[in-house]
């Protein structure tokens, strides 16, 4: 069986449908949705398919902050974020520096809640 996230992730927001919280992952791909942990830390996810496959990608860190909470108090980043689009924002944008890095891959982190096969998906990638 071939799985492709979104609604049927488990580990998604989007596991619910189209709630209020999760609507800009229905959006086109650019989009950026952020949404409020622990009461404290807003994660910085970018929408990456097209209208209505709600799939987004969690940005856990930048170099030299580790961590998506430490990353996005650095850049200031909150909730007046949620549905910019990273094509027309004069707030973030993403840069191509022209590197070819060696991409890792390995599972996803903190979400053993959603059992498998989601919790040993390689759909986690870094530097």
């Amino acid at each position: 069986m071939r799985h492709t996230g979104g609604e049927e992730d488990k580990a998604c927001h989007a596991r619910k449908g189209r709630t209020s919280r999760a609507d800009i992952m229905y959006h086109s791909g650019g989009h950026i949705y952020v949404y409020l942990i622990y009461g404290m830390y807003w994660m910085l996810n970018f929408v990456t398919n097209t209208n209505n496959i709600p799939q987004a990608i969690l940005i856990r860190g930048i170099e030299g902050y580790d961590g998506p909470g430490k990353l996005t108090r650095k850049l200031n980043i909150d909730g007046t974020y949620y549905g910019e689009h990273l094509c027309f924002s004069k707030r973030i944008w993403v840069e191509d520096k022209n590197q070819s890095p060696e991409i890792k891959v390995g599972a996803r982190i903190g979400i053993e809640y959603a059992g498998e096969p989601w919790v040993h998906m390689p759909w986690r990638f870094y530097i």
